[in-house]
Order: structure tokens, then sequence, then C-alpha cells
């Protein structure tokens, strides 16, 4: 089964990551709401199980909460997919919500890197920071040591282009961690 389990605590932040990469339920909890909502976007519509428990320094902001709760939940996808043999390792999605659009495409290659962009319409979604989105997805790719591209192509409702952004993430990566048989998808026999 290609599932993780991983869990990071730190001074400022306790957070722990369930992940089944070939689905299950879904259950987050963040102490933020519009990021549970994310989080959960994001699972349902990559097809992962995923549980999320992050307990962080919520009194003074987001930061330290969605940027720990994107390590763990990176490195629990680079310990699901294991050596990335038999994947089809590319993926890539537009997803239109209302009046945005988001596109991401990813290449899950053992190189990280991430290419954001975003301007998004509000600064804020509740108890949430929109600029905690970029610090979210390079906290992710790096840890799952994926490339990643994504960017908002346009909007007028931050929460409409957020949302649109994390549910393209999980099409794109679903697309990549999908199977398609054989041994390690690179000329050179490894990622």
């Amino acid at each position: 089964m290609r599932t993780s389990v991983q869990k990071r605590t730190t001074r400022e932040t306790d957070v722990s990551v369930s992940l089944n990469l070939d689905g299950g339920e879904s259950s987050i909890s963040t102490g933020i709401g519009f990021f549970d909502h994310m989080l959960n976007s994001f699972a349902v519509h990559g097809g992962f199980g995923l549980t999320v428990k992050a307990v962080g320094d919520l009194n003074v902001d987001c930061h330290h909460t969605i940027e720990d709760t994107g390590i763990v939940l990176g490195k629990a996808f680079a310990e699901a997919l294991g050596d990335r043999s038999g994947i089809a390792r590319f993926g890539s999605s537009y997803v239109p919500m209302d009046e945005s659009l988001a596109f991401t495409a990813v290449d899950i290659s053992g190189r990280p890197f991430l290419v954001f962009h975003a301007d998004f319409a509000q600064d804020r979604i509740g108890e949430y920071d929109t600029c905690m989105t970029e610090e979210f997805f390079r906290a992710f790719a790096f840890q799952a040591g994926f490339t990643m591209h994504a960017r908002v192509e346009y909007g007028t409702n931050a929460h409409h282009q957020t949302e649109a952004l994390f549910k393209s993430a999980a099409r794109a990566i679903r697309s990549a961690v999908t199977i398609s048989g054989g041994g390690v998808l690179s000329t050179k026999g490894i990622l």
C-alpha cells in the first residue's frame, strides 16, 4: 500500500499526517477553518485518504501551522511514493471556480522546485492569510521532492482563486501518482 504516517513537533506546532495515495476517508483539523476546507478539497479532488491534525501557535498567526503542515504532508507523499517506480510522474490540471481559473503542473522528479504566480484579490479569507498559499505549496513541494508550477490565471474572489489552486494541484498530483506500470520513468533509471 502507498501510505505514510508522519509527525513533526516543534515549539510552535504539533502536526501529524496520515496519507493513503489510493483513497480513504478525510479528516482535517488545523484550527484554521479555511485551511481545513482547502486540505479537505485537496484530499477529495486528489482521491487521497488524508488525516491531518495540527495544533499551532495561532495566537501569533497562521504562518507556522500552515507551513509546518505543508512540510509534514510533503514528507508523507515522499514516503508513500517510495522509489517512485511505476508512476506516471507528470500531471497537470486547469480548474475553474466561478470567475477564477487556476493551473498546476507537477513532475515527481526528486528535484524540488516551486514556481508560483498568484495575485489574490483579497489578503485574508477568514483567519487564513492568502500569502500563505505560496508558503504551503513551497514547503510541500520541497519536502515531497516535486517540481511544481502553480498559477492563478485570473479571478476576483480570493476564496475562489485559492480553492481552484488547491483543486488543480490535487488533480495534477493525482495524475502524476497514477500507477502506469514498469520501472522508474527516467532515462537515468532513477529519480
